[in-house]
């Protein structure tokens, strides 16, 4: 088997890599990375199934018990998933296949709309801009989604405006999904203040209700050998809480009690991490969750991530009640436009990340 001859150059100089040519070839060099970012996730990742029904519709004793079983999993691992949600499986079905047409795009169409750089925005072609080495093994386009926006046909304009006019319809298709998704997220918040037992349990809806969400879709190709690469490397998200919808392939693992876990997707399941803004909004009570993607040898994968952010300019502090309670503020206030800088100039994105934005804040105001 031959090397896999795929390089080209962007308008930006990067080396691109085309993932219709990567199939039945060796995997580039590029793309390798150290084995102990490759141990193998042996063991499923069990836990209960959160029911969101009762708590939907009001009921007391089943929104105690989805509250307790948030409150497990987010202050050990951070990850979980709900059933019963309320999403149209409809618009979960569409999403699962609405990016197909892109991603089947030649590749000159979708360097056309290439992330820029420091922005999230845009098509990148497995974080080539960015590096040289130890790539992940996926294509991604990402785009926001402000819960308060000046028009309802945000993501369809975007679509419109950076890909086609072809892709209105796939623009329709994802305004639903984002839409579906904030109001899930405000339920969450809500839950979430209520497993966190504040006396204001719509505190943490409000504080997300003007926010935004970062959409990032994820299109892994099929990979020849995955001992070799990964799909997306290990890391915790910055951002406050992610709503993962994926394809039926899985790929997803998290690490837990010192080793890794595969998460197997469950028909109908939404899957929730905490990121690092969340931890620190609660004081470190909730842990941010370290996962990554597997690359996969026989079948390509479709993810959805939905990262969701306060607005800009907010200040993210731990809430005060869980100061009090817990007898010392364990981080600094920061601004999610500070701490998205920061991720976009300095390194990879890893299980680090916030310890280091908060020893570069703790730096600057001693300077």
């Amino acid at each position: 088997m031959a090397p896999a001859l795929v390089e080209k150059h962007g308008e930006d100089g990067s080396v691109v890599f085309d993932p219709k040519e990567l199939v039945n070839q060796e995997v580039p060099k590029q793309f390798y990375w150290p084995s102990e970012h490759l141990t193998e996730a042996k063991e499923e990742f069990h836990q209960p199934l959160i029911d969101l029904e009762g708590f939907l519709k009001g009921d007391e004793a089943a929104t105690v018990n989805a509250a307790k079983l948030i409150r497990e999993a987010c202050t050990t691992h951070g990850l979980f998933q709900v059933i019963n949600h309320g999403v149209d499986p409809d618009i979960l079905h569409a999403t699962e296949i609405g990016l197909d047409p892109f991603f089947n795009l030649p590749m000159s169409r979708k360097l056309s709309v290439h992330r820029k750089v420091n922005e999230l925005g845009g098509y990148s072609n497995a974080h080539a801009d960015r590096f040289s080495s130890m790539l992940p093994l996926k294509e991604m386009l990402t785009f926001d989604y402000h819960f308060k926006g000046e028009t309802d046909s945000e993501i369809v304009d975007y679509f419109k405006n950076a890909v086609g006019d072809d892709f209105v319809e796939t623009g329709w298709i994802f305004q639903k999904f984002c839409e579906a998704m904030r109001d899930l997220s405000l339920k969450i918040f809500k839950l979430m203040a209520i497993s966190l037992d504040l006396e204001d349990t719509s505190c943490c809806e409000k504080f997300f209700e003007d926010g935004f969400a970062v959409l990032r879709c994820n299109h892994y190709p099929v990979c020849t050998d995955s001992s070799k690469t990964i799909g997306t490397p290990p890391h915790c998200d910055p951002t406050c809480l992610t709503i993962l919808h994926q394809d039926q392939v899985g790929g997803l693992e998290v690490f837990s009690n010192g080793k890794w876990y595969y998460v197997k997707p469950h028909p109908g399941a939404i899957v929730m991490n905490i990121g690092d803004s969340l931890m620190a909004l609660t004081n470190g009570i909730f842990k941010s969750a370290v996962h990554r993607a597997a690359a996969k040898t026989d079948i390509k994968r479709m993810s959805f991530a939905y990262l969701i952010n306060p607005k800009k300019d907010k200040l993210i502090s731990p809430i005060q009640e869980l100061i009090t309670r817990e007898g010392s503020k364990k981080y600094s206030d920061f601004k999610w436009e500070d701490f998205s800088y920061f991720t976009q100039n300095n390194n990879r994105v890893d299980a680090t990340t916030f310890q280091r934005f908060m020893d570069f804040l703790a730096l600057s105001h001693t300077k």
